[in-house]
């Protein structure tokens, strides 16, 4: 049945994918009809000259690459997640809680504050937010390891108690800032927001996930056995502590990657992996790609509905998707038949 379910889901969910992402380049502080979105897509992909440089620069150089931004940060942090949950044995598990999404928040605040990375351009927030963000998960990784091993209990209290206290620092170096509107950037950025995607911010975040994904599709059934425990998982001849230790690097490259270009969207982690169990079973293989593009599908959409909501002015993604998350969550968990990491 799982197999069965499988087959059909990804196609429908790929296809469901592809249409989101169309409709959503047609949403704005002005709507543009389908079939003039279709015209500009059809005139770009054939090669032939635009009927409308205006219609064609706001859809092709505009929404176009926000949208695929969306898609790629949403199967990304989907990706994360269902992986953090298998790497941490842990329900409650988000790419975040490694601390990366806090230290990304003090490279952020430091950057908008100080003028960190300056020579980077229209790059230093998100180099600041990068680097902010390794710090942390290298700082997690040298604590877990020095007290013992990356266990999942000490991974997650370790990355809960050091994610506090980056965040404590984030808002003292905005407190002691001269910038009065830095606290509303910063804040702003750690809600998450794409609006600044454009054609060169995607090539690095979507060959991360790229790769990411089909280093964790290689090791699927690793990753099965892991989830059901690291002694189950050694009887099998798996060598678990080098497993944990690739995973962490691996999600904290991914997330990393993700927080730089789009700031701390919450909830994509945490919801889609379960939502993709329901629909296709617990066995990474066919749960990693589900949750690749259930994520991709829920960040279009949402961040579609944060440039309608309120136009013509827009609210943070991680707004929506914490308003849409928690309830859904809510309802996914009160399914009798579901089960963490059970088929």
């Amino acid at each position: 049945m799982s197999r069965a379910r499988t087959s059909i889901a990804l196609p429908v969910m790929g296809l469901l994918l592809l249409a989101a992402m169309v409709c959503a380049t047609g949403f704005g502080a002005e709507n543009i009809p389908l079939r003039d979105v279709l015209a500009v897509l059809r005139g770009r992909f054939s090669g032939g000259a635009p009927a409308d440089l205006g219609l064609d620069t706001i859809v092709w150089q505009l929404r176009v690459p926000r949208t695929i931004l969306a898609a790629i940060v949403g199967a990304g942090l989907a990706v994360a997640g269902a992986a953090m949950q298998t790497l941490v044995r842990n329900p409650l598990a988000d790419p975040y809680l490694l601390g990366v999404s806090s230290g990304a928040g003090v490279g952020a605040a430091a950057v908008i504050t100080s003028g960190l990375f300056a020579g980077a351009g229209l790059w230093a927030l998100s180099a600041g937010a990068l680097a902010g963000a390794l710090a942390a998960a290298a700082a997690v990784f040298l604590i877990a390891m020095a007290q013992g091993g990356l266990t999942p209990l000490r991974l997650v209290l370790t990355g809960t108690v050091l994610g506090s206290a980056f965040a404590a620092f984030s808002s003292y170096l905005i407190f002691r800032g001269s910038d009065p509107s830095a606290a509303q950037s910063v804040l702003f950025w750690l809600l998450g927001s794409l609006a600044g995607a454009d054609w060169t911010r995607i090539l690095l975040p979507a060959c991360v996930v790229a790769a990411s994904l089909t280093a964790l599709l290689l090791a699927a059934h690793w990753l099965d056995a892991l989830n059901l425990g690291p002694d189950t998982a050694a009887s099998l001849g798996i060598p678990v502590r080098e497993l944990r230790i690739a995973l962490f690097i691996l999600l904290a490259v991914l997330v990393g990657v993700l927080v730089a270009v789009s700031g701390g969207i919450g909830f994509v982690g945490l919801v889609i992996p379960h939502a993709a169990r329901l629909l296709v079973g617990p066995r990474h293989h066919a749960l990693l790609p589900a949750s690749a593009l259930c994520g991709a599908a829920f960040l279009v959409v949402a961040d579609a509905a944060t440039r309608i909501l309120v136009r013509p002015t827009e609210i943070p993604v991680g707004v929506l998707t914490g308003l849409i998350g928690a309830p859904a969550f809510l309802l996914l968990m009160g399914r009798r038949h579901y089960r963490f990491g059970t088929a």
